[in-house]
């Protein structure tokens, strides 16, 4: 497959005062959150979506890359939006969740966050053992393509780097120890049945994160890529009212 179509970098540039910064997740492709980036973008706000490095390309270029060089690029993609946007929300999807949750820690000047089925906690033992496995075991069956709706779907890899796993471990240890310092409002998205990503996740971050306010909202028909699934216009439509609530306008 041609990954390199489907993971193109995502912007729009407005006259708003108001930027929101998209994330998509773990071994997918910016495709599977570029239906709510342009819908953020017709409502006239300033979007910024970048292609995380590592994905996009061959399962095994995951292989190459840390958890940082995520970080960075989503700072970058930050930087770029704080030059023409004064009020900043960040939204992502699984590990783009945790990444948007690491953008809040370091910018506290965030006016909010958006997670959908956010990657933080794992409740299966065999995660225990992924820094041992890194050396020996090269790959893991796909992650992606969990979607109810049988007439989407996600363009992701096949395949699942190992180092990369341990790398995404690595990044929500870090984004734990700092949970109690985000403050900004959050919404929090959880699809009830997600054979992704545990309720625990969410559960975990709604109790720990130091936002106030703070909203977790269930989905109820929709697995792990809800963004892609029925839900999505609930995620879209909640997340339109939570910028202006917000934001003020």
């Amino acid at each position: 497959m041609n990954y390199k179509k489907y993971h193109k970098p995502f912007s729009n540039v407005s006259q708003s005062n108001v930027g929101i910064l998209v994330i998509h997740g773990f071994t997918s492709t910016t495709s599977s959150m570029l239906n709510l980036a342009q819908h953020f973008a017709k409502q006239g706000y300033n979007v910024e979506l970048p292609a995380l490095q590592g994905h996009g390309t061959k399962w095994n270029d995951m292989n190459n890359v840390t958890y940082q060089d995520w970080i960075d690029d989503v700072e970058n993609a930050y930087n770029v939006l704080k030059k023409r946007s004064e009020n900043i929300f960040v939204c992502g999807l699984s590990m783009g969740g945790t990444l948007a949750l690491r953008v809040a820690e370091l910018h506290s000047e965030i006016k909010g966050i958006i997670l959908i089925n956010n990657a933080l906690i794992f409740t299966n033992p065999k995660f225990w053992f992924v820094p041992l496995l890194q050396y020996f075991l090269p790959y893991v069956p796909a992650v992606g393509g969990d979607i109810k709706d049988p007439d989407s779907t996600e363009i992701a890899y096949t395949k699942t780097s190992i180092k990369a796993v341990n790398e995404m471990l690595k990044l929500f240890k870090i984004v734990k120890k700092d949970l109690k310092n985000i403050k900004p409002p959050a919404l929090i998205f959880k699809s009830k049945d997600d054979h992704v990503i545990p309720i625990k996740s969410a559960l975990y971050t709604y109790k720990n994160i130091g936002s106030k306010p703070k909203e977790l909202i269930w989905l109820e028909n929709s697995y792990h890529v809800a963004p892609l699934d029925y839900d999505k216009n609930i995620i879209a439509d909640k997340s339109l009212e939570f910028i202006k609530k917000y934001y003020g306008s």
